[in-house]
């Protein structure tokens, strides 16, 4: 299995290095930066939170726990949304890019962690 691994988008405008294929993983664009440079692999916005939860969740950190619960469930009642993810993950490393401030309270982080678990039970049945 190969690592994923997660990145703020203005982090790497900043310099930061990533691994492997880049995947933007926000429904919108990340503000003040250019489409040059973030040098994007892919834009998976259809893996992301939907618009009526982004809202409600608002990064409020005192709702994260619920916001979980309802993201996870969004990802796996529409699995098709996964499965360009789940390619470039099978393909080597990648870097999931995000826009949020709050490293501890975004959405990329259970994105990841959904990620590899279907990457460990793939790799267990095998």
């Amino acid at each position: 299995m190969f690592p994923i691994q997660l990145c703020r988008a203005h982090d790497i405008r900043a310099g930061t290095a990533t691994v492997g294929a880049r995947l933007l993983v926000d429904r919108l664009w990340p503000r003040g930066i250019a489409k040059s440079d973030l040098k994007l692999d892919a834009w998976l916005k259809s893996a992301t939170p939907s618009p009526n939860l982004r809202a409600w969740f608002c990064h409020d950190p005192a709702k994260w726990a619920d916001f979980t619960t309802h993201y996870r469930a969004e990802l796996t009642a529409t699995p098709e949304p996964l499965s360009e993810a789940l390619e470039w993950c099978r393909k080597g490393p990648v870097t999931l890019i995000y826009a949020a401030r709050d490293t501890e309270h975004t959405h990329a982080l259970i994105l990841r962690d959904v990620l590899i678990e279907i990457l460990t039970y793939e790799a267990s049945d095998a």
